[in-house]
């Protein structure tokens, strides 16, 4: 099951807060997953070099980042507000890359239907692109649960477990990560928490 690979975690009543992020890793997945109470935060400022705009992938050339370009503005912006940059093809690139890291997993053609349309389908706001490829994995994984999205920013607060800068590409996590095998487990040892995307074309659905 899912849970053996993202690993067993008490339910907290505390609510949860987590940034939007692409095609999430296996520890943003975790927290939503086992986390009773989820509230994606959509009023944040974003954030460059963060997940909010990127993935990592396991590539023939080891761990590869997949990043939605977006368009440069003089001030911060939301999160909600954020365009993506569409001015040249990067959903050929990034539905290329993913291909050529997975096509030979054993789930790849369970699963690629599911992912290649989103790579063809213009999208104007990172926040509409993301959300929906969530929801992908979601279905993919017969998970029935709400994305709750914030009304306005949420300040921490002690009443909070406030994930929105610990998921991190920058920040090394201390949580454990039960391996499994990546199509190029001969060539790397084993990489923790990349893209849900490589757990469920390497695993299947799981559950």
């Amino acid at each position: 099951m899912l849970n053996d690979i993202v690993n067993k975690q008490i339910i907290k009543l505390q609510p949860t807060i987590l940034s939007i992020h692409y095609l999430p890793c296996v520890l943003w997945f975790r927290h939503f997953l086992n986390d009773e109470h989820v509230l994606l935060e959509q009023h944040e400022n974003y954030e460059k070099q963060s997940y909010r705009n990127r993935c990592v992938i396991l590539s023939a050339n080891g761990p590869l980042a997949l990043t939605i370009p977006v368009k440069k503005t003089k001030h911060k912006i939301p999160m909600h507000e954020v365009e993506i940059e569409n001015d040249f093809n990067w959903q050929k690139q990034h539905w290329e890359a993913i291909c050529s890291a997975y096509r030979s997993s054993p789930y790849f053609e369970h699963y690629e239907h599911h992912f290649e349309n989103f790579y063809k389908k213009k999208f104007n706001f990172l926040q509409d692109f993301n959300i929906e490829l969530i929801k992908v994995c979601l279905k993919i994984l017969k998970i029935d649960k709400e994305l709750v999205l914030s009304k306005k920013y949420i300040m921490c607060a002690s009443d909070f477990k406030d994930l929105r800068e610990v998921i991190h590409p920058k920040k090394k996590s201390k949580e454990e990560f039960e391996p499994y095998l990546h199509v190029f487990s001969s060539k790397f040892s084993f990489v923790p928490n990349l893209s849900v995307i490589d757990i469920l074309f390497n695993k299947g659905r799981i559950l």
